[in-house]
């Protein structure tokens, strides 16, 4: 059992216990005793598109027909990741927020559709999302009402994990409003027992073993904005309570820090660099919530930058940290397998111009990043060969105030040039 208390989130105003996004894939719940989460999903960080940072619960289909979460915002932003190449670089979950769903259950309690925004149902929409070679995820809550006030699953849990695994569903965000114990949310999870979740708002000290059983992902903080101020408090709670929450990632197990921003409103091109190098180095779900009808071509590129989706996606599972902080610079860094290193270094001052920044090589990746030698990357802001680097050498780099660079440290290719 999970024995946590939650804080309330940003959005929510009323007692919060949890927000988790589960996969639908097998549903175990006639199954006994099955308890230890074990289904051989999430063995690296999801990947996908949710709507709520940007459409949130715009329900007025009259007034924004192009922004209401109707089943037209997901049919097109699902014909956008089978064209535009999002699938393509792993993007593969397209997933629908709170809102979705009627105001009331049917005559025999099962969850429907919103009639009007939905006409065709959600059996419809995730045969159509597979059909484009993607996933549908789709919302739910474990309390008597979703955050948004719409039917919740207390007291529906069975019916409502049947009836996803019929609409065909393969992933389920799991949320936490009204919900009024800690075992109510067990109790919650057990029903729906094969899915990956993703917890958030901690106060006191979580069992990540316990967490594990439940969950793929859990939320530590709370809510992302379209801002830098957010973006930066996510991770400066991930940096102070990194000796607790580090260990516990790994293959089917996920620290969520939230949504990715970029494309949206709120971020500098630096301020986007810096989300997705950290996203990256913090092995965290990339779960995208923008306007892919609208996006730029230079943050799409930036999304679909594949050598860092590959740092993100490495097959090793461990999560960075932050490994020092000094003058407002941070060096933060991840180990990757082939005995390979990512390291971002971050400019956190928000006056001036671009600062240079020194680093000794031997004090990155353990010390063995580089002993006795290795080779350097720049991947972000540009990528750039910067070279063979002994043990013993420094490296000065540029950086723009509240953005990154982000370095690939890699091996295979020092040991060609040792003698």
């Amino acid at each position: 059992m999970v024995t946590v208390t939650m804080k309330l989130t940003s959005r929510v105003q009323h007692l919060g216990c949890l927000l988790a996004l589960c996969f639908l894939a097998q549903v175990l719940w006639d199954i006994p005793g099955v308890w230890a989460l074990d289904n051989g999903l999430a063995m690296t960080p999801t990947m996908g598109w949710l709507h709520w940072e940007r459409f949130m619960c715009n329900t007025d289909c009259k007034e924004e027909p192009d922004s209401c979460i109707s089943e037209k915002l997901f049919m097109q932003m699902a014909d956008l990741m089978d064209s535009d190449g999002w699938k393509e670089v792993g993007y593969e979950y397209l997933c629908i927020d709170d809102c979705w769903m009627a105001a009331q259950r049917d005559s025999k309690g099962r969850l429907q559709a919103d009639p009007i925004r939905f006409p065709s149902g959600i059996r419809h929409l995730a045969n159509y999302v597979h059909s484009k070679g993607l996933k549908l995820g789709i919302y739910a809550d474990v309390g008597k009402k979703t955050c948004a006030g719409f039917p919740g699953s207390f007291g529906y849990y069975d019916i409502d994990a049947e009836t996803f695994a019929d609409w065909g569903v393969d992933l389920l965000k799991f949320d936490g409003c009204y919900c009024d114990s800690v075992e109510q949310l067990a109790d919650g999870m057990f029903h729906s027992r094969d899915l990956a979740m993703s917890k958030e708002n901690f106060e006191a000290k979580p069992n990540y073993t316990e967490i594990r059983q439940y969950c793929n992902h859990w939320r530590n903080s709370g809510d992302v904005y379209d801002s830098w101020q957010s973006v930066k408090s996510i991770l400066e709670w991930t940096s102070s309570n990194q000796k607790t929450i580090v260990s516990a990632a790994g293959p089917g197990g996920w620290n969520d820090p939230d949504m990715l921003v970029i494309g949206n409103f709120g971020l500098s091109w630096d301020q986007q660099i810096t989300q997705m190098a950290l996203w990256a180095i913090m092995a965290a779900p990339l779960l995208m919530s923008n306007d892919l009808r609208h996006i730029s071509l230079q943050a799409k590129m930036l999304l679909q930058n594949k050598d860092v989706i590959a740092i993100n996606q490495d097959p090793l599972g461990k999560q960075g940290y932050l490994l020092r902080k000094e003058d407002n610079f941070e060096v933060w860094e991840r180990p990757l397998s082939s005995l390979a290193w990512a390291v971002a270094m971050v400019n956190l001052q928000e006056i001036g111009g671009p600062r240079s920044y020194t680093i000794n090589i031997a004090s990155l990746g353990q010390g063995v990043a580089c002993n006795p030698a290795c080779f350097i990357t720049e991947l972000l802001p540009t990528k750039t060969k910067l070279g063979f680097y002994e043990w013993t050498s420094c490296l000065k780099t540029r950086i723009n105030p509240t953005g990154t660079v982000l370095l690939l440290l890699g091996r295979s290719q020092t040991f060609k040039k040792l003698p």
